[in-house]
């Protein structure tokens, strides 16, 4: 009897188990065969399993993707996962993508790219749809507006002049004087010219950026004499570079249940987020608790444009706890708590690429250099303020040219979520937004598009307009209602970056020893297979 019980058990399991793989499978099958990119041209596919994909990711960021579009036409298909898994539409009308851009509730991540997403960092901004991201924006831009960003400039500036005042050398708080006087103790041991990594010390500033301007917390990353503390070996375990993305992980994506058989990386990583978490509501109580304070010594009622704070944390509990927010309509502090580890990838990666990228450009462009380090000794201070910096034309195109030719996020990927006829596209069919591929798209741009110019912002094509982006004509930061919230933060750090860094150096390419653009380009990519889904 007991015999038979276990029989009709296993019996039971195996069944649930192959309907569960059929219902997994089956729309994998159909698809080839309904969807409405079927009949769209584009590359042969090599693999069975990876479909273009390999043949993507062994290729430098959108060069792939931009010979089949000259080869095939502005809207081809390409294969994903399992050959059949996913044909991808990647198009380079502009029309079609500030549609999609826009219909951000048609057009949502894909659902294996929002599970990565909520296990990496939480179920933030950059995770969430429809109304409850529509919710956490409300409630999140002030912190990010004009006013707010330049008193966190006033707070770089004002952290590198105390530090040297009181102690005669800069400790690390956040100061971009401080990455300069690092470089030049460098230099003076090595002698000149030097050879500095460039990008793994931008990494190394900018965490102390995000980690000071985003919540007060000092990560000390730039010091590297001291122990990294609990919270700096979190995060480099969840964000290790070095980890590699296999077989198996793949097939995680696809079949959740292989997930109740954690590995020792993923057994790491939750490690990992349990410390990020523990700090994280540390954090939240502590300034909570300081608003609550604030607010009792000062006035009752406190609406979002009154806001003034020292960190996006504040900024963002200020918020949430203002006066015009219904009750109803405001962050649980579980929300407020997935916000942290979303500050701290968007506001740290990005902007480090994007500065390394800029310095090899200007490696290129010597001439490039020489003019823009002569605009940046038209500035009397070592500490410029938010409109000094913005005062800066040449400054302004050759940051606007960067974020064009070397836009730290490649590419991103939207689903549609229903039938659209207006784009002629099925429900489910996985879209690619080729972001660097329009910035740098000769049909917009001209012949030269590929070429690093900053003098072309002089007088821009009027064909740029058509480019659905929040800002400078470029898509680097998307558009719609899911724009980069940040970008104003990045914008202003980076120039802050550049300012500080050219005026201090000048920039040759050291000779490398393996190809510089897989160098470079190897730490983007594997950066990306986390950024690309998360950073808009």
């Amino acid at each position: 009897m007991a015999i038979n019980s276990l029989y009709t058990f296993l019996l039971s399991l195996i069944t649930v188990g192959l309907a569960f793989v059929l219902w997994k499978v089956y729309p994998t099958l159909l698809r080839p065969y309904t969807t409405s990119l079927r009949n769209l041209p584009g590359p042969p596919s090599p693999s069975w399993f990876f479909g273009n994909l390999k043949q993507i990711w062994n290729a430098e960021n959108s060069v792939l993707q931009e010979e089949w579009v000259k080869e095939y036409g502005p809207n081809i298909m390409y294969r994903g996962f399992f050959n059949v898994r996913s044909d991808r539409l990647c198009t380079m009308d502009t029309r079609a993508l500030n549609h999609i851009l826009t219909h951000s509730n048609e057009y949502q991540k894909p659902e294996q790219a929002r599970g990565n997403l909520a296990r990496i960092l939480g179920k933030g901004v950059l995770f969430t749809e429809g109304e409850q991201h529509r919710q956490q924006r409300r409630i999140m831009n002030p912190a990010f507006g004009p006013a707010q960003i330049r008193e966190l400039t006033e707070i770089f500036v004002e952290k590198a002049i105390q530090a040297s005042a009181a102690q005669g050398v800069l400790l690390c708080d956040l100061s971009f004087v401080q990455l300069r006087d690092v470089w030049k103790a460098e230099i003076d041991k090595q002698g000149e010219p030097a050879r500095i990594e460039v990008l793994s010390w931008l990494g190394r500033m900018t965490l102390d950026v995000i980690g000071l301007a985003g919540f007060n917390y000092v990560f000390d990353a730039l010091d590297v004499t001291k122990k990294p503390n609990e919270l700096t070996m979190a995060f480099r375990e969840i964000f290790d570079s070095s980890v590699q993305i296999t077989i198996y992980g793949i097939l995680r994506n696809f079949l959740p249940i292989l997930q109740i058989l954690p590995d020792k990386r993923a057994q790491r990583t939750d490690q990992a987020h349990r410390v990020m978490r523990k700090i994280g509501k540390q954090l939240i109580a502590e300034k909570k608790a300081a608003v609550v304070k604030e607010l009792a010594g000062e006035k009752e009622d406190m609406e979002r444009k009154d806001l003034q704070g020292r960190d996006l944390l504040t900024l963002l509990i200020k918020a949430n706890m203002s006066t015009d927010i219904p009750e109803g309509q405001r962050l649980e502090d579980e929300d407020v708590l997935a916000q942290v580890p979303t500050f701290l990838v968007a506001g740290h990666e990005t902007t480090s690429t994007a500065t390394t990228w800029c310095l090899f450009a200007l490696t290129q462009a010597p001439e490039v250099q020489r003019k823009l380090r002569e605009e940046l000794f038209t500035i009397s201070t070592d500490t410029p303020s938010m409109d000094e910096l913005m005062s800066l034309p040449y400054l302004d195109a050759v940051i606007r040219e960067t974020l064009r030719v070397h836009a730290p996020v490649p590419a991103t990927m939207r689903v549609a979520t229903k039938d659209d006829d207006c784009i002629r596209i099925s429900k489910d069919s996985p879209i690619i937004i080729p972001i660097l591929a329009i910035n740098r798209m000769k049909e917009l741009w001209g012949e030269d598009s590929f070429e690093f110019k900053p003098e072309r912002w002089e007088s821009i094509p009027e064909a740029v307009s058509s480019i659905p982006g929040v800002w400078g004509h470029l898509l680097t930061f998307l558009g719609g209602p899911r724009s980069c919230i940040g970008y104003r933060f990045s914008l202003v750090e980076m120039k802050a970056l550049v300012f500080t860094l050219v005026r201090a150096f000048e920039y040759e390419l050291a000779p490398p020893s393996f190809p510089l653009r897989f160098s470079l380009r190897g730490f983007i990519i594997i950066t990306h297979s986390v950024l690309a889904q998360l950073i808009i």
